[in-house]
């Protein structure tokens, strides 16, 4: 009886959230699923000081969140793949706010030595850095390896967003300490991650090793959960050292972005006409990013998962904190210099 009384509320819990959801209320934080990033950042107008480095903005939720923290004043460093592409997205942002600051430099994040390669790049700027945006994403319909030998989804969405944060950790904490600015990361990830279940890093190993076993659907929620894993780690190593530097992670909404480029048609077109009244704008999309980001309310938040600019929960896998600790030391082994993953024996 206390079984069907738990499952019943647990059902209109989450009817009360899908209202919540659809109509945009405003949450605990005074946002809600409809608020966009201009409005979120309206409580801090100037961000003159801050630095800020965002994976992923020449297109999408990434661009967006671009624009609207250089029409605050933020300085960009906007790393891509496509150094054209950077190029023209800043050329957009700097035509709607000429005094925008915005440097592009290069990075393919499924590159653990174009990481490295940026990161000594970016060191050699002698700038500050306030604030790490992971953003970039990336969801491969076909299997396919990295350089270094592991799949691509979780090479680009996880792990060169592992080694660039870990990399970027000292000239993080030097800054907050010189200028008393709390450092801040933000990792997108997205409700997806609770899809997967299993062992994430045998899961891993065989998709990377055999073709025939690749699901695109469940490697990329593999890549989706690593990152709050790496969130959740991350929170409790720079409370260890008393770094002035937060780490949460995001969920940003269900919208239509790049990420579906290569499955354009007419069955991707009715599935998203079909959901259109779930689909978020862009604008609305990178609303939580750049509250994380930004908001005073936020400062010494730490380890927590974000939706719709509110704390929200994760799956039962992604709150293991052993899970955590496992993930990060193979993410330790996989960056390191001479990883190979052919000759990697599982944890």
């Amino acid at each position: 009886m206390k079984k069907k009384s738990a499952i019943k509320a647990s059902k209109e819990k989450e009817m009360l959230e899908a209202m919540k959801y659809l109509i945009g209320a405003a949450g605990a934080s005074g946002f809600g699923s409809k608020s966009t990033a201009e409005q979120v950042t309206e409580a801090c107008p100037d961000l003159r000081a801050i630095t800020a480095i965002i994976t992923g903005a020449t297109s999408g939720i990434g661009a967006e969140t671009a624009r609207v923290l250089a029409k605050r004043g933020a300085r960009l460093v906007l790393p891509a793949r496509s150094p054209k592409a950077a190029e023209e997205t800043k050329a957009r942002i700097v035509t709607e706010f000429p005094d925008s600051d915005i440097v592009v430099m290069v990075l393919d994040l499924s590159s653990l030595s174009s990481v490295r390669t940026f990161v000594s790049e970016f060191e050699a700027l002698d700038l500050p850095l306030n604030l790490l945006i992971n953003n970039a994403g990336k969801f491969s319909h076909e299997h396919s390896v990295s350089e270094e030998g592991i799949e691509m989804t979780f090479a680009t969405n996880y792990l060169g967003h592992f080694l660039l944060t870990k990399l970027l950790l000292k000239k993080m904490i030097e800054t907050a300490e010189a200028t008393g600015i709390q450092g801040r990361i933000v990792n997108v990830s997205s409700s997806v991650h609770s899809w997967f279940s299993g062992d994430a890093i045998r899961y891993l190993e065989l998709i990377t090793r055999k073709k025939r076993c690749y699901d695109a659907t469940r490697a990329y929620s593999l890549s989706k959960l690593a990152n709050v894993l790496h969130t959740k780690e991350l929170a409790v190593k720079l409370k260890e050292v008393g770094a002035i530097v937060t780490v949460n992670c995001v969920h940003p909404g269900i919208v239509r972005t790049r990420l579906t480029r290569d499955r354009e048609g007419f069955i991707t077109d009715l599935m998203f006409f079909l959901a259109s009244k779930l689909l978020k704008t862009i604008p609305q999309a990178a609303a939580t990013t750049c509250y994380i980001a930004t908001h005073p309310r936020l400062k010494d938040v730490s380890g927590k998962y974000f939706a719709d600019c509110n704390e929200a929960t994760v799956s039962k896998l992604a709150s293991n904190s052993q899970e955590a600790s496992r993930l990060w030391l193979a993410s330790e082994a996989m960056t390191a210099e001479r990883f190979r993953f052919q000759n990697y024996l599982p944890f």
